[in-house]
């Protein structure tokens, strides 16, 4: 059933890496293009893998005429005011403002739809998104297939030189297949983890 209240809202599609959220953020992109509505695509500095101005899935489905911001807070200040749709990809990159944001948008009647990662590598819960989920009207978690037994997949493994990252490593690193798998929750492993 999808859910789609009066006014403006917040929906969030989140999961591990893998798990399609690019993917369903472009097709709720496209449907709300169908339905004529006005729609800004948003996505971090920091996200350059697959082109500057271009926002794309694993699987190919791709977006240009992205706007590429540094802050959440330069999201207002891009927002036109005919916008009903504004869409974040990669919204964990974001500083905590993003929540703000987002609430911002919402309360002024537009609908916003941002994907992102709910946990680092670590398996933990990554930047703003525990916040963003706890503030949204509409949250779809999706899952991948685990690399090494098939299961459900829900975290990320990050590797470095195929074996898996340590802890202690940084929290960030962009990158795609060449540097992580999509893992179940017996299946990953975070060496120095306490």
């Amino acid at each position: 059933m999808h859910y789609q209240p009066s006014g403006g809202w917040l929906e969030l599609i989140c999961g591990s890496m893998f798990s399609g959220k690019t993917e369903e953020l472009l097709r709720r992109i496209r449907r709300a293009e169908i339905a004529r509505k006005k729609v800004q695509v948003f996505k971090p500095q920091v996200d350059f893998r697959y082109g500057v101005e271009r926002v794309a899935a694993h699987s190919g489905a791709a977006r240009d005429q992205v706007i590429v911001v540094a802050s959440a807070a330069e999201i207002l200040n891009q927002v036109e005011p005919d916008t009903e749709v504004v869409a974040i990809d990669e919204i964990q990159f974001f500083d905590w403002a993003i929540a703000d944001v987002c609430t911002h948008l919402a309360d002024q009647g537009r609908r916003v739809v941002a994907a992102g990662l709910d946990q680092d590598f670590r398996g933990e819960p990554f930047g703003p998104l525990p916040l963003l989920m706890a503030l949204a009207e509409r949250v779809d978690k999706l899952h991948a297939i685990c690399v090494c037994c098939g299961a459900s997949a829900s975290r990320t493994q990050r590797l470095i030189d195929n074996r898996p990252a340590r802890y202690d490593d940084p929290i960030i690193l962009v990158g795609g297949s060449e540097s992580y798998e999509a893992r179940c929750r017996t299946c990953h492993q975070v060496p120095g983890k306490a």
